[in-house]
């Protein structure tokens, strides 16, 4: 059972619409196998900021942080998930967010897949062979966004018109919730050195 929940992901990203139908109506995704996509793109992103190849990469080996995945993968997944959510929840949508985990998980296989092709091929490519490279990068990302539109329609019983809308009303959720989280932490900050001011006033004066 184990071996065809694993493949599924697979199905899913050739046959979308069947996939993710059964994946909510027929308990074919599994949170476990969504968040362990998730890990595997952002360890193979890791590798790929490493281990491209020169020609292609424009990274900077000096200030490669592995920690940085943590801002750029898992953060903007979390966070789509939780904006996604809290908008369709008020649009009537029928996507729990335990299926929305899965269906945006389920979204990166061609990601995973197409990202460790060209990392490796990326080491054996000249500079006439880069836009290769470069096409099935952007193929993985057009890829992915596909099927993450036909997984949240599918998911949430929506229209075309509806789900686009809902993308463009995730996506201000996402910076206001961002821009909260950043004015909460400036807060904070100021908050700590208001009371680190105190506390060295306090301990001179006595």
């Amino acid at each position: 059972m184990w071996n065809e929940l694993i493949k599924y992901p697979f199905y899913v990203s050739i046959h979308p619409f069947k996939g993710f139908w059964d994946v909510k109506y027929e308990g074919k995704g599994r949170t476990k196998i969504a968040l362990s996509i998730l890990l595997l793109l952002t360890i193979i992103a890791i590798l790929k900021r490493q281990y491209t190849g020169f020609v292609v990469n424009f990274s900077n080996p000096n200030t490669l942080n592995s920690l940085d995945e943590l801002i750029y993968i898992i953060l903007p997944f979390f966070l789509f998930c939780v904006a996604n959510w809290a908008i369709t929840t008020l649009m009537d949508g029928e996507g729990k967010f335990v299926e929305i985990i899965t269906v945006t998980a389920y979204s990166l296989i061609p990601m995973v897949v197409i990202y460790g092709v060209t990392t490796i091929i990326s080491n054996f490519i000249t500079f006439e062979e880069a836009p290769l490279f470069f096409l099935l990068e952007s193929a993985a990302m057009f890829w992915f966004l596909g099927l993450l539109f036909v997984g949240v329609m599918t998911v949430h019983q929506y229209s075309v018109s509806k789900t686009i809308a809902t993308f463009i009303l995730t996506a201000i959720v996402m910076g206001v919730i961002i821009f909260l989280g950043l004015l909460f932490f400036s807060l904070l900050q100021q908050l700590m050195t208001f009371v680190e001011t105190i506390y060295r006033e306090i301990i001179y004066r006595f």
